[in-house]
């Protein structure tokens, strides 16, 4: 779709520099394409075609720049996803040496059951 639109943007400006061309050299080049006179219908004809490659092209355009969001939010939310995994691993590293290290103070304490454990003041 990005090459149609790029082909639509194209001939648009094709089209207008070439009615642009046509309208300025009308006295000399009238004689080419059995024009006598250049009347308002004429002109408004060569608007309505450019207005309607123009709308073309604008809408091919949204629809490119609308493709192109879409992309951007799947990106958007997979970065997010990515970003709560990699979270959720750093918390269980956090958690694994939390356990580790209360494991170690049980092993220590189990080694010094002999002794009275010392006295705990709770409020």
């Amino acid at each position: 779709m990005k090459k149609f639109n790029s082909i639509m943007q194209l001939l648009v400006a094709l089209f207008f520099a070439i009615s642009l061309v046509f309208f300025m050299t009308f006295e000399g080049v009238k004689n080419l394409f059995g024009v006598a006179e250049l009347h308002s219908g004429t002109v408004v004809s060569f608007l309505l075609v450019g207005l309607l490659l123009f709308l073309g092209a604008w809408g091919t355009s949204a629809i490119v720049k609308r493709n192109y969001e879409s992309d951007l939010a799947k990106k958007e939310l997979e970065k997010k996803e990515l970003k709560a995994k990699l979270y959720d691993l750093e918390q269980g590293v956090k958690l694994k040496n939390m356990d580790q290290r209360i494991d170690s103070r049980d092993k220590d304490e189990e080694k010094e059951s002999s002794v009275i454990r010392p006295r705990q003041n709770f409020k």
